[in-house]
């Protein structure tokens, strides 16, 4: 609205608005000079224990979206560290992406059913017991918690696309059922990531961020530096 010069009434309001996205934008890029969003030692945005990629895929999305917005306006970020451009923006968003899939110390695929090396123990009921094809047996909440639950067995069935909770500040994950703040699945960690795969499918050469002397991977596997 304020690149396109609408909405002039409210312009100051506005303007409010671009300059806290700005701040969240130039904080998870590591340019507020000091106050930024923590990483983990794989480079993973971290701001809490308790499913902690709920954070990641949404500025994941965040990011890419802004990318393509001041791509369009042929403008770069101004943040307290510098200059931002859009490859750069879009290059931050991907690694998070590359590591979400694997490219991690853990060489753990965070979503479900991707990869060779995914959470095999969701915290998941639906995934944790057994299909009633297979077992014609009542099973309700109680079953379900005290037949199944504590099992130490990989799911009988696959949440494929469920995004976990994700590994602790150090990158360490657990694959337990009961540990969930790490294992748990949630619609609303998947759901931002399917703007960024849309728009990481748009690619067509390699990104690599620019200007730091820094360079992500371009395929899920990780290589401690």
């Amino acid at each position: 609205l304020l690149m396109k010069a609408k909405h002039k009434t409210h312009g100051h309001i506005l303007e409010l608005y671009r300059s806290k996205a700005e701040y969240y934008i130039c904080s998870c890029l590591d340019m507020n000079n000091g106050t930024d969003v923590e990483r983990t030692p794989g480079g993973l945005l971290y701001v809490r224990q308790w499913n902690n990629m709920q954070y990641v895929s949404s500025a994941a999305f965040l990011l890419t979206v802004y990318s393509d917005l001041i791509s369009s306006s042929n403008k770069k970020l101004q943040c307290p560290g510098g200059l931002v451009d859009h490859e750069e923006i879009l290059a931050f968003a991907k690694f998070q992406a590359d590591y979400i899939l694997g490219s991690n110390p853990m060489n753990m695929s965070y979503l479900v059913g991707y990869g060779p090396n995914y959470p095999r123990r969701v915290h998941h009921r639906g995934a944790s017991i057994v299909s009633y094809r297979e077992y014609r047996g009542f099973i309700g909440c109680t079953q379900g918690y005290d037949n199944w639950y504590g099992r130490p067995e990989p799911n009988p069935n696959v949440v494929t696309g469920a995004l976990v909770g994700g590994p602790d500040c150090q990158d360490n994950f657990l694959d337990q059922r009961g540990n969930y703040m790490q294992t748990e699945a949630c619609t609303y960690n998947t759901a931002p990531l399917v703007g960024v795969f849309a728009r990481l499918m748009q690619l067509e050469r390699p990104i690599q961020e620019l200007g730091r002397g820094r360079s992500f991977p371009l395929l899920a596997s990780y290589k401690k530096k």
